[in-house]
């Protein structure tokens, strides 16, 4: 292993190049070009055997990323915010093809107003598009969930979608260590699709699915997903094996919860400034970090003994009373034997500061026992 200082987007590009893609589809956009800059350093400087793709626009990266993962290409993407929604048709058309492509998705705002800012509310936005989404805490978890996605991705024929929060992730710099691309090649063989799209042996991908066929593979895609625990919990422990690092079972990570009656449950960089609020308190914290597929059971276990928890969150559910993630958790503690005080923090949006002293407010209010939404910080 190599001990190294880089930003997330650059330990995201270090990732992808061991990963080894055929093609790379890419188009800028603030806070996600590092990553694609940094990719294309790499295949012009010959680090990096792979087909770069100028397109003209996100909507055409996916596209491109799906013509070239139909022919059997390793495929890999990223983009943020806008060009998140940009995509959307073709996140429903990628995940309707079982195609593994791999993106990642520096998490920012979506207009309007026009904001630049961190917060999680584009993949929230795409939470239905038949793609895993994992989030991640750090720049090191940036590095390792990247070459986790596309092991995943290849045994389950499902596209994955690796977030990381912007600038907070992206642009930060931190230490971290690389593995070995021999290390990588053992955890990740080279790719070799069962079906492609090839003249000598002639298929049919995206036909039309008429009523008496379309609800077949919608059950099919979602059966995809309900086995994506299992893959997704084998790959975290193969990948601690190699490089030492796991991350919970894969699926939620819990960070101090052994004896403790209240939990903070939360995903992506604000986990870690609660690691260190929570060193002495009666607190834990429950760290999701696939969001989809959702991990209810998990959440049911860790939360039975509890007296409360607080749901922290980057994003609203505008009109469904909470934030996303809440209404997830809320689903899943239904018709369990928890009797834990459930309340909701909406915060961060806009890449508004989540300050020490707001957290602090945050950790007393979840063991008061309180109850409902609160947006936090509001002026």
């Amino acid at each position: 292993m190599t001990k190294v200082v880089l930003s997330g987007s650059q330990a995201v590009a270090e990732a992808v190049k061991l990963c080894r893609p055929h093609v790379v589809p890419i188009y800028p956009i603030t806070p996600q070009t590092p990553m694609g800059e940094r990719l294309c350093e790499m295949v012009f400087d010959g680090e990096l055997d792979a087909e770069l793709i100028h397109v003209e626009s996100e909507h055409s990266a996916m596209s491109a990323c799906i013509g070239a993962s139909a022919t059997g290409a390793r495929t890999y993407t990223a983009t943020s915010s806008q060009g998140l929604a940009l995509m959307h048709e073709m996140l429903f058309v990628a995940s309707g093809l079982r195609l593994p492509v791999v993106m990642g998705v520096a998490n920012r705002s979506l207009s309007a107003p026009l904001n630049i800012w961190n917060d999680q509310q584009d993949s929230m936005a795409e939470r239905d598009a038949g793609w895993i989404q994992l989030y991640v805490e750090s720049a090191q978890e940036a590095f390792d969930a990247h070459i986790q996605a596309f092991r995943i991705a290849e045994q389950l024929g499902v596209p994955v979608m690796v977030c990381l929060d912007g600038f907070l992730i992206s642009h930060t710099y931190e230490t971290l260590e690389l593995l070995d691309a021999a290390k990588v090649r053992q955890f990740l063989p080279d790719y070799k699709p069962k079906v492609t799209l090839d003249p000598r042996k002639p298929v049919t991908m995206g036909s039309v699915g008429a009523p008496d066929t379309f609800m077949e593979f919608r059950k099919q895609q979602d059966d995809a997903l309900a086995a994506a625990p299992a893959v997704i919990r084998k790959a975290n422990a193969d990948y601690a094996k190699l490089s030492g690092r796991s991350y919970g079972d894969g699926m939620v990570e819990a960070v101090n919860m052994k004896g403790k009656r209240h939990a903070l449950l939360t995903m992506g960089s604000v986990t870690g400034t609660a690691r260190e609020l929570l060193k002495h308190e009666d607190i834990g914290i429950i760290k999701v970090r696939s969001f989809r597929p959702f991990p209810a059971g998990e959440i049911a276990k860790l939360c039975g003994r509890l007296d409360s928890v607080g749901v922290l969150e980057k994003d609203i559910s505008v009109g469904g009373n909470g934030g996303a993630l809440f209404l997830e958790v809320k689903a899943a503690l239904h018709g369990t034997d928890c009797k834990a005080r459930l309340s909701n923090f909406i915060a961060g949006l806009g890449g508004r500061d989540i300050t020490l002293p707001q957290m602090r407010a945050i950790l007393k209010k979840i063991e008061s026992g309180f109850e409902g939404i609160e947006w936090v910080g509001l002026k």
